[in-house]
């Protein structure tokens, strides 16, 4: 069966107006253009669809049993390629996004806003999550892109750097840490220490750069949360380490911080992105926001996989 769009809007133009002349007028086409169509549909179905008399034009049973399936096919048909045009112009759309609990809270939030206020109908999703399960959201094709550290041992991911971020210290004000303008890692023994998450990409970084000073944590407990992790750190039980960034989402009241050097390691962060998923339209939209806002992260050049 080969029926095409056409036929199926000169058969429902004929239906509604029982005239090949009025349906000629609404469909653009000569009227022996409407009767070949016709025809062909006709044969297309096995039988005939109208009853011609010399006074006028009906519906045969079947032809009036398939005319809502008709103009039902053409609905579906015309709001298809309306649903696609708005997704293409960004009218319309889905965008999900993976992200370090850290970009989530501390850089997505102003992202965010100037998004909507751009692409108001597009429907934004965001999963505050931990790095590996980043990669498998995006692996997967759950969320279209994510904002991470670079992937490790990812071929099928790659990755481009967009922010730089620096680990500090932290301690309860009054801390004979706040006297100095910075810390070596080599200090942080010497406190009892409050650890973040174990599982989160700063911990395994922070417990490298411990390990490679020859320091061992004076470890009191570990929390999930960096919320939790400052308040602990205002109450007076200990110090810490947290990435920079993360002050935009603890409150930072009772609580001091200093760079650390000796070694300096700056946290590279970024856009992760599928190589086997091309990003939508809307997604690519919001992809390219980020790389337009500055807000005042120390913005990395170039473009690197793995």
């Amino acid at each position: 069966m080969t029926t095409s769009i056409k036929q199926l809007q000169v058969f429902v133009a004929v239906a509604q107006s029982r005239s090949f002349s009025e349906a000629s007028e609404r469909v653009h086409l000569s009227q022996p253009a409407i009767s070949i169509a016709l025809k062909k549909l006709e044969e297309s179905v096995g039988g005939a669809l109208f009853a011609r008399t010399s006074r006028q034009l009906g519906l045969t049973p079947e032809g009036e049993a398939f005319l809502p399936v008709a103009q039902r096919l053409l609905s579906d048909w015309h709001e298809a390629f309306e649903d696609l045009g708005e997704q293409f112009s960004k009218q319309r759309g889905k965008v999900a996004v993976a992200a370090l609990p850290t970009l989530a809270a501390g850089i997505f939030p102003s992202v965010l806003k100037r998004f909507h206020e751009t692409y108001p109908r597009i429907n934004l999703s965001l999963h505050d999550v931990l790095a590996e399960q980043i990669n498998q959201m995006v692996r997967e094709g759950r969320a279209d892109f994510g904002l991470s550290v670079e992937p490790q041992n990812a071929d099928d991911l790659s990755f481009e750097p967009i922010w730089v971020d620096r680990y500090v210290a932290v301690f309860p004000e009054g801390h004979t840490l706040g006297q100095q303008t910075h810390i070596e890692w080599a200090q942080l023994g010497d406190y009892p220490f409050i650890g973040i998450n174990r599982l989160s990409s700063s911990r395994q970084d922070i417990d490298r750069i411990v390990a490679s000073v020859g320091v061992k944590l004076d470890i009191l407990c570990d929390a999930s949360q960096i919320a939790t992790v400052g308040r602990m750190v205002a109450a007076g039980l200990g110090i810490s380490v947290l990435p920079a960034l993360s002050f935009r989402q603890i409150a930072v009241a009772g609580i001091g911080h200093r760079p650390l050097v000796a070694p300096n390691t700056p946290r590279e962060l970024g856009i992760v992105l599928s190589r086997r998923h091309p990003l939508s339209s809307a997604a690519r939209a919001l992809f390219e926001l980020i790389h337009a806002v500055d807000d005042g992260s120390r913005p990395t050049n170039g473009t690197r996989s793995r």
